[in-house]
């Protein structure tokens, strides 16, 4: 019997559902409602009461900590645990979600012990009263990873255009027919830095192309790489000292060239945002990304 309620509230589909699996698995006693943004999840909390809100930063409509100020103005959520999940990791939005009222703060990209660690942290006894009323107990981390893992398959075929197979990639911006070094890149006058972080670890790169729903980057093989369907956040610099946050997860991984000892290596992140200004912004970029190759 479900004794407990999380608001789960990201602008992304794709993380939503990441962050409900993983504490269904992990918490069975949680039962789990989402919300595109903070508007709607305002809407849900004046109706529903919840244990456990975990929100995202950049949203439509409503930002993460608008939602948290808000919260905590109400009488029934002024102590309600708040995890803010969220690619805005510097240390001024941290002190700016403190100050707000944040009970924790994730990073993206998380991984689901990561998750499960803070909510064990904010819910406390609350927590293991519920577990033990239940008589269930928690999934193991292999559980969780198998239920992401088989969420990212299933949203991988989407990114690609209806009825283009897959091995029609050399034709699309992101597959060209020759991957070039960021030598280059940079000849053409074409080069983006990025970097691309995912657990644990963040990998310097060269955008060699762009569209609305992935980028491709070359990166030197000496770093540690991510793995296939890994959670991803790419920062991109744009110019003019403006930098694109944005989430996805690992596609694809290969050599550049068919050398064994190849120095450098692709690697295709696939987008998940969803907030209409990240993808307007986006646009913006991938236009000038594009003329600058030409």
């Amino acid at each position: 019997m479900v004794m407990l309620k999380a608001l789960v509230v990201d602008d992304a589909s794709f993380v939503r559902d990441l962050v409900k699996r993983t504490v269904r698995q992990r918490f069975p006693v949680f039962e789990t409602i989402d919300a595109q943004n903070g508007r709607r999840a305002q809407s849900l909390m004046s109706r529903t009461a919840f244990d456990l809100v975990l929100c995202d930063w950049e949203m439509p409509e409503m930002s993460g900590l608008e939602l948290l100020q808000w919260m905590r103005e109400q009488p029934q959520y002024e102590k309600v645990p708040f995890i803010m999940i969220t690619s805005r990791g510097d240390k001024n939005h941290v002190i700016e979600a403190v100050k707000g009222g944040v009970s924790e703060y994730l990073g993206k990209p998380f991984s689901p012990d990561g998750l499960s660690r803070k909510i064990i942290k904010v819910m406390g006894r609350k927590l293991q009263d519920a577990m033990d009323h239940s008589g269930k107990s928690m999934a193991s981390p292999a559980d969780a990873f198998k239920e992401s893992a088989a969420l990212l398959t299933r949203k991988q075929e989407p990114a690609t255009a209806p009825g283009t197979p897959e091995k029609s990639a050399p034709s699309s911006p992101l597959m060209p027919g020759s991957p070039a070094t960021p030598r280059q890149a940079q000849a053409r006058g074409a080069m983006s830095l990025a970097s691309i972080r995912f657990a644990g670890s963040t990998l310097k790169s060269v955008v060699k192309d762009i569209n609305l729903t992935e980028v491709r980057v070359i990166a030197k093989r000496d770093q540690v790489f991510p793995g296939i369907l890994d959670q991803a956040v790419v920062d991109i610099e744009t110019g003019e000292g403006q930098m694109a946050r944005l989430n996805g997860y690992v596609h694809q991984l290969q050599a550049v060239d068919k050398r064994q000892d190849t120095d450098f290596v692709s690697v295709t992140i696939r987008f998940v945002d969803e907030d209409p200004k990240k993808l307007e912004d986006l646009s913006r970029f991938v236009a000038r990304f594009r003329a600058g190759k030409r």
